[in-house]
């Protein structure tokens, strides 16, 4: 069944290695079709991977390979929530140590081209928090991460 709403992400003929990818680093995720092109088209030829249907974290998202016209930003991302340092260091470390780069404040980037925010719940948490004070201090130490330090987060909302 074709989903109602789904995540389209454009790539430069690598959609089936990263939605492979996607479904061997993070739970709830699959690859669940690829469709070859019927036809040539300007990016490419009849035969090869067009789309892939996959998911992230029970997301429907499409890979389509369109060509290099249309790279990847900063305008979208995945965001998500972890439940401690461990699964925070595996998610990050994943997407970093295979070809991806860091960014700031939990951000990065998939080799790809495909940004992530791994974003730790306290730091959620913490900055959503009513004390505006310890909620101040968690933004401030989060704006000095990369990668998210659930232990310095936890800190600065104590104060």
């Amino acid at each position: 069944m074709i989903p109602k709403n789904t995540i389209c992400l454009w790539f430069d003929g690598t959609a089936l290695d990263a939605a492979t990818f996607y479904a061997e680093t993070f739970p709830d995720s699959a690859v669940k079709a690829v469709h070859h092109a019927p036809g040539d088209y300007p990016d490419g030829k009849a035969g090869v991977p067009i789309t892939v249907e996959f998911t992230v974290f029970g997301i429907p998202c499409l890979g389509l390979n369109g060509g290099p016209h249309f790279p990847q930003t900063e305008a979208f991302s995945f965001q998500i929530a972890t439940d401690d340092q461990a699964e925070t260091d595996r998610l990050w470390n994943a997407i970093v140590d295979n070809g991806g780069a860091e960014s700031e404040c939990g951000w990065c980037k998939d080799k790809w081209g495909v940004n992530w925010q791994i974003t730790p719940r306290v730091l959620t948490e913490a900055y959503t928090s009513p004390d505006r004070a310890a909620a101040s201090r968690a933004f401030d130490a989060m704006m000095t991460m990369k990668k998210i330090d659930v232990a310095a987060i936890e800190a600065a909302v104590r104060g």
